[in-house]
């Protein structure tokens, strides 16, 4: 039998600082990345990034917008393995299974918004393509609302050319990765939680769009 994956294990501070900062000193120059409106992200206290998702290079590029940790979802299947389950455990990520609702992966993220750090959802569900911004699913919004912390839009331009969806070999292209305005959640008690998820959804894909919109001008 599969030895599940850990939901929750004890992450690594070092590995996560370690990685990011050696793959940082190797894109950064090769594909002349350019952050915008970082300065933006709070200061401190929890929050919730939401990047556009066009390619699977997002996950890295994203993670360069603040030094904190960021704690990414990652498909279950990258934790089938020893290795694959040691490495990503201690990078942070937290599994969730693809194609379902999987309410104990947004039960982690709950908690680690609860200890005041940062998280990372991807508002479209999966990689698309284009320069629209998806439809977006409510999960962000919902957490948002109901632990009363901020959302973060992010777009990232420039990596649909450099792993596309379906593409196993990267090639080179500049990335642009625009932070915009957090958007607050209403305060509690002002109406139904749902409603408001909506409503904070619906600012998310406007802020979203132009972030994507600006990214993706940047990166040519």
């Amino acid at each position: 039998m599969k030895e599940p994956a850990p939901r929750d294990a004890s992450p690594s501070p070092w590995l996560y600082r370690s990685v990011r900062m050696l793959v940082h000193l190797v894109c950064r120059p090769v594909f002349r990345i350019k952050i915008v409106g970082a300065a933006r992200l709070p200061r401190g206290g929890a929050y919730i990034v939401a990047p556009t998702h066009r390619s699977l290079a997002d996950v890295p590029f994203t993670s360069f917008i603040t030094t904190r940790r960021i704690r990414f979802l990652a498909k279950e299947e990258l934790f089938d393995n020893p290795v694959g389950r040691w490495f990503f455990s201690n990078l942070g990520a937290v599994p969730v299974a693809r194609g379902t609702a999987d309410r104990g992966a947004l039960r982690v993220l709950e908690r680690v918004l609860r200890d005041g750090d940062p998280v990372a959802l991807f508002p479209e569900g999966t990689r698309t393509e284009g320069p629209t911004v998806a439809p977006l699913f409510d999960g962000a919004a919902y957490l948002a609302v109901k632990l009363g912390v901020p959302i973060v839009p992010v777009g990232v331009g420039g990596t649909e050319h450099i792993l596309p969806k379906g593409r196993a070999l990267p090639k080179i292209h500049r990335v642009a990765v625009v932070v915009g305005e957090p958007i607050l959640p209403p305060p509690s008690g002002t109406g139904p939680r749902r409603r408001a998820a909506a409503e904070m959804t619906a600012s998310l894909a406007e802020s979203l769009q132009a972030c994507l919109d600006e990214a993706m001008k940047l990166a040519g």
